[in-house]
């Protein structure tokens, strides 16, 4: 099975705008060539050559430097960074967010399926190629556009759906993407692999209210900085078959209407 990184980039000419980034950034925080080296570990001609695109900075120093200047490295490829220029809120601080994917022998990308015992180690593992490569994996033709990931829920939290359904989810590049009131998988350090409906715009990554379908659990919030991922919720598989609804007959009806009345009475007889 042959492995793959996903790195997320905005465009495909992603080096354009590095050079003038590195230049800018550095003397920013008024560093000399040789002093930004001596900070990365690399030769001074080798910062000169970035700048100067005569060279390419391979990812691993990419990521190096974004973290060095506290940015997220998509920011740090894909956005002109000048005095103008603002960090567009997309996840925790650092934003160093790495999507570990695995392919098909077609080049297909898998939907890894995360079991409910695998739901703990997912929070350590779940940007280590390695690990998503040993989880258990499909592939759906519906789903071609966008990354995929399928997590089985538990508890009743989330009726009608049953625990053990599996949630196939898209993942969310941009937080300040999710809608209200649609149903995600939430993956947080605190809470672990949770699936809710949305109950509130995510602005600035303060706050996500998070809210279940069975009205016995109550809604409750959690902050930007513990959320790891994000899966907007595309479909579902379970063993449980919906059962349908009869249409209502007159003698149904009747039946109800009588069942009211007997307890409009009791009501009434009661005060």
């Amino acid at each position: 099975m042959s492995i793959k990184i996903l790195i997320i980039l905005a465009i495909p000419n992603f080096m354009s705008n590095i050079p003038s980034n590195i230049k800018f950034l550095r003397k920013k925080k008024g560093l000399t060539q040789q002093q930004f080296a001596d900070e990365l570990g690399i030769k001074r001609s080798l910062v000169g050559a970035y700048e100067e695109e005569r060279a390419d900075p391979k990812y691993d120093l990419l990521k190096k430097i974004a973290l060095f200047f506290e940015i997220s490295i998509d920011d740090f490829i894909n956005e002109v960074i000048d005095e103008k220029w603002a960090p567009k809120p997309k996840g925790n601080p650092a934003n160093l967010r790495v999507l570990s994917i695995s392919v098909d022998k077609d080049d297909n990308e898998n939907i890894e399926l995360v079991p409910l015992k695998a739901s703990a180690g997912y929070l350590n593992g779940y940007a280590d190629p390695e690990y998503v490569a040993k989880l258990p994996k499909f592939y759906l033709p519906m789903f071609k556009q966008g990354t995929y990931r399928a997590f089985e829920i538990k508890g009743d939290s989330m009726l009608p759906l049953q625990s053990g359904t599996i949630i196939i989810g898209e993942y969310v590049e941009n937080w300040g993407d999710v809608k209200q009131a649609e149903t995600y998988v939430v993956i947080s350090k605190n809470e672990g692999v949770v699936y809710k409906r949305i109950g509130n715009k995510f602005k600035d990554n303060k706050k996500l209210k998070l809210v279940s379908d069975n009205p016995v659990y109550e809604p409750y919030e959690i902050g930007g900085e513990d959320i790891l991922e994000l899966w907007k919720a595309k479909a579902y598989i379970s063993t449980h078959m919906p059962i349908p609804t009869p249409e209502p007959t007159l003698e149904s009806l009747t039946g109800m209407m009588a069942q009211m009345q007997r307890s409009i009475s009791n009501l009434q007889g009661n005060n």
